[in-house]
């Protein structure tokens, strides 16, 4: 995609499912990747190995990218810190940022620990906000256009019961999207989000091997199939691109149209 040859791009939580196809999608595009870990060091390396591996069946890349891979707990400020600082410094530059890493518990609210509630947001919209809070002083200090894509869920709009944390995590990062957007547009900052509906990727595998639950699941998608990581990749490429030098603030739901709720393609109104 135009533009893409030659930025930096960092993923965090870049070991499997979306943040893992994200970084290789990226690689293939020409972007010098650096992937983030939080303790599976080999994990990363595998990141790294399958990204190399599909540039080499491109034929797109007018460029010679390079991956490195950074360990580094989002919820800590001096990790978050040194990993930007790690980053620009082994590229020279960071112009990108994702920030994937992100984590649920399932649980009846009404027996939802404190703890467990706090380590929700802790991880998806304090380590989210101190990502984007040190890239954005990363790409002001050197006077550079920078692009950040949050990863949120359909879930930033659909309630999601028994997951309480998840769902009020996703709400805040649709606005921590949109308010980045505004104040930093006039700095050439594009600030978007993607939200994955039923995604095919190793968190989902319960219900994704279960036919009788993987069915439960799709009769609420409109086009009666779950998404794939590589699709969510697709859709993030894009956005990081200079084709989408246009869109910022916004929130792109990929989700089969399951926002527009299959449940309602039959008439119901009292007509």
């Amino acid at each position: 995609m135009k533009g893409l040859g030659g930025k930096t791009a960092l993923i965090t939580g870049a070991t499997s499912g979306i943040g893992r196809a994200i970084a290789i999608r990226l690689f293939q595009e020409g972007c010098n990747v650096a992937i983030d870990y939080l303790d599976d060091k080999g994990a990363a390396e595998e990141t790294a190995r399958l990204a190399h591996a599909a540039a080499s069946q491109s034929d797109q890349i007018g460029f010679t990218p390079r991956t490195t891979e950074v360990q580094a707990d989002v919820t800590r400020e001096d990790d978050v810190q040194r990993m930007i600082r790690t980053t620009a410094k082994e590229f020279g530059k960071l112009d990108i940022l994702i920030n994937n890493a992100g984590i649920h518990f399932s649980k009846p609210s009404q027996e939802l620990s404190l703890s467990d509630f706090d380590a929700v947001l802790d991880v998806n919209l304090r380590g989210a906000f101190m990502c984007a809070r040190e890239a954005i002083a990363s790409f002001l200090s050197m006077r550079t256009p920078g692009v950040i894509i949050n990863l949120s869920s359909v879930h930033q709009i659909i309630p999601k019961p028994n997951y309480l944390g998840y769902s009020a995590s996703r709400g805040a990062t649709g606005n921590l999207t949109r308010t980045l957007a505004l104040e930093f547009a006039q700095h050439g900052i594009r600030v978007n989000a993607i939200a994955p509906g039923a995604t095919a990727t190793p968190i989902n595998r319960p219900w994704v091997e279960n036919p009788v639950k993987y069915q439960e699941v799709v009769r609420h998608i409109p086009l009666n199939r779950v998404g794939t990581a590589e699709e969510m990749a697709a859709a993030t490429a894009f956005l990081c691109s200079d084709e989408a030098s246009y869109i910022t603030g916004q929130t792109l739901f990929i989700d089969g149209g399951l926002t527009i709720y299959a449940d309602f393609r039959t008439a119901w109104s009292s007509e």
